[in-house]
């Protein structure tokens, strides 16, 4: 029952920023983490950015000191703010939430993706 709702993607030229947002709605009884993955055509889906429950944040090294995730835990939303985007950064981007139910278990839920494509 839990779905989560990607937007912010679109065309950008090279040297622009990008804000994707991704909302989290259901029976989460708490969020363990929440990140955000890519996959270009012809490559491995990677990992972007991740944001963990007491706030701690990892990057790849090509999103380091461009990218900054971060959440709004009222509204249980994770964003990805994307500055001096490049060629590179073209991709299909899906956000990711693993969290606990009322019940004691864990899960892991995919979005739909958001295609960003960086491009004079």
């Amino acid at each position: 029952q839990v779905q989560l709702v990607e937007s912010g993607g679109g065309l950008v030229q090279p040297g622009g920023s990008l804000r994707l947002s991704c909302a989290a709605s259901g029976r989460i009884f708490s969020v363990n983490a929440m990140a955000w993955y890519r996959q270009a055509p012809g490559k491995e889906r990677e990992l972007v950015a991740r944001i963990t429950s007491d706030g701690s944040t990892n990057y790849a090294s090509s999103a380091r000191g461009r990218f900054t995730i971060s959440r709004d835990n009222a509204k249980n939303t994770v964003y990805l703010q994307m500055n001096s985007l490049k060629p590179e950064d073209t991709a299909v981007y899906y956000c990711n939430v693993n969290y606990d139910t009322h019940y004691g278990r864990s899960f892991e839920v995919w979005g739909q993706g958001t295609l960003v494509t960086v491009s004079s």
